[in-house]
């Protein structure tokens, strides 16, 4: 059996509408929170238990038979990351599972300026001292969080920024589809895959994309780091978090996000979506 947490979020859900095509539906379990929220699944046949990183006796139970559990990164911002996801690994092996599949980060390093890929490379570790066969799916920088980056280009004709690096973006909906691939297949992947987009750009690439597509000339404008934290400040972001999103340019400005892999085309069988092709249709999923 393959069990997948989160499976009520945007990611991991996807990942699982991708596994029932190519994995009968009794062989899949789900780890959610709300169950109720995982009812179309049920009627379809998976299997759905309760289970949370906060409960470490119900995601044991949650676990139990599987042969595979792909485990979700925690996303709240106040929670200990590498904590939840320690429970998460011990009760996957506690349950007896042969494989843990963790959706981690492109960049994932411990001395990376970007917090998050520092619990991602934490977990890693952790993974690597479960003594069981593991895979951390590197994915690349969702395409989605682009949009919070180009601030309203289409209304100021600016994207406004701080000084940022090459960004191989990737689209969720590619990652959660190679996520089941692997899933699925026979070809077992041992320790960190990267899973990014074919082409690695700038927000000044961004800008001459989003020009090219309005018709109108739309401008990179480069922000002095602390004048854009008092702008986050005073739209009503917390400074830490905003200090915290800094840590995103900064990673960027050091090449941390920069490399492209072609295993995602491989997995899918076809080119990953492209920036430009998600700025043009305006999805960024």
């Amino acid at each position: 059996m393959i069990v997948v947490t989160g499976a009520t979020g945007a990611l991991n859900g996807a990942t699982v509408e991708h596994l029932l095509k190519h994995v009968p539906a009794e062989r899949i379990g789900v780890s959610v929170r709300d169950v109720g929220k995982a009812r179309h699944l049920a009627e379809r046949g998976v299997r759905v238990r309760q289970g949370s990183y906060a409960d470490p006796a119900a995601l044991r139970h949650s676990f139990e038979g599987a042969e595979q559990v792909l485990l979700v990164s925690s996303s709240d911002p106040h929670a200990d990351h590498v904590g939840l996801h320690r429970v998460g690994i011990e009760a996957a092996v506690a349950a007896g599972a042969r494989r843990i599949l963790y959706t981690s980060h492109q960049g994932a390093g411990a001395d990376s300026p970007f917090h998050p890929a520092r619990d991602h490379a934490a977990t890693e570790v952790l993974l690597a001292e479960s003594g069981v066969a593991w895979t951390s799916l590197r994915n690349g920088y969702y395409a989605h969080s682009v949009l919070w980056l180009l601030s309203p280009w289409r209304q100021t004709g600016e994207i406004a920024a701080p000084a940022d690096g090459p960004i191989s973006w990737t689209d969720r909906a590619d990652s959660a589809e190679a996520a089941a691939v692997i899933l699925a297949g026979d070809r077992r992947f041992d320790g960190p895959v990267t899973l990014t987009a074919r082409q690695a750009v700038t927000l000044a690439d961004v800008a001459a994309m989003a020009s090219e597509i309005s018709g109108r000339e739309v401008k990179r404008v480069v922000l002095d780091d602390e004048k854009w934290i008092a702008d986050k400040v005073a739209d009503g972001m917390p400074e830490g978090m905003a200090r915290m999103m800094l840590t995103r340019y900064q990673a960027a400005r050091e090449g941390r996000f920069a490399g492209v892999d072609p295993l995602l085309a491989n997995l899918l069988g076809r080119e990953p979506r492209s920036v430009a092709e998600q700025l043009e249709d305006g999805s960024t999923g």
